[in-house]
């Protein structure tokens, strides 16, 4: 092997690692965010206290969810232990699959699936913490209450959108993504 060859190998790990390396901070951030902003209702409010932002629109509502989305399982006493085994399972595997992204360069999907990954450490974080998730955005359209959500919840269907996006009108990127993923050959086009 030549010494240039080398240094290109060196120089592409280094690459590859610094992306990685991005990655994992970015997902950090937004799940340290998630949890300062969590901590922060709780220091400022009481449970179920409500407090207007844009009167009749949107507000900040202190609840715990002892469930999952729309409180799934809220009213069992082993769901919150269910959700965070399939929680831990979820996010080791979306982690996992995020540095494959970024390691054969699908950047946009390796994005999506760090924001998805963000959104369930971060309520995955509540979970093993405090046997539930804190939840405060409040959005009122007249006399419905869209169930209240948090930042975690924002990541992960911001995330999920990107994705469904990405494989609607980028789904090239996506079908060499899946390929990549599952060693599988593309078809030839003719």
């Amino acid at each position: 092997m030549s010494e240039n060859s080398t240094n290109i190998s060196v120089s592409d790990f280094r690459y590859k690692q610094t992306r990685i390396t991005s990655i994992f901070m970015f997902v950090l951030l937004l799940v340290v965010g998630d949890q300062i902003s969590k901590r922060s209702i709780v220091s400022n409010m009481q449970l179920n206290e409500k407090k207007e932002i844009i009167s009749g629109f949107f507000s900040f509502h202190y609840v715990r969810n002892t469930g999952s989305a729309f409180s799934f399982l809220a009213d069992k006493s082993w769901g919150i232990y269910v959700l965070s085994g399939v929680s831990l399972i979820f996010g080791i595997i979306l982690m996992t699959v995020m540095v494959f992204a970024i390691l054969k360069e699908h950047n946009k999907i390796a994005l999506c699936l760090g924001l998805i990954s963000a959104g369930a450490i971060g309520n995955l974080c509540d979970r093993f913490m405090l046997h539930y998730v804190i939840d405060f955005l409040r959005f009122d359209f007249g006399s419905y209450t869209f169930p209240i959500f948090n930042f975690a919840d924002c990541f992960a269907v911001i995330g999920t959108f990107l994705l469904i996006l990405n494989i609607l009108f980028d789904s090239k990127e996506f079908d060499s993504f899946w390929n990549d993923l599952f060693k599988r050959k593309a078809k030839e086009t003719k």
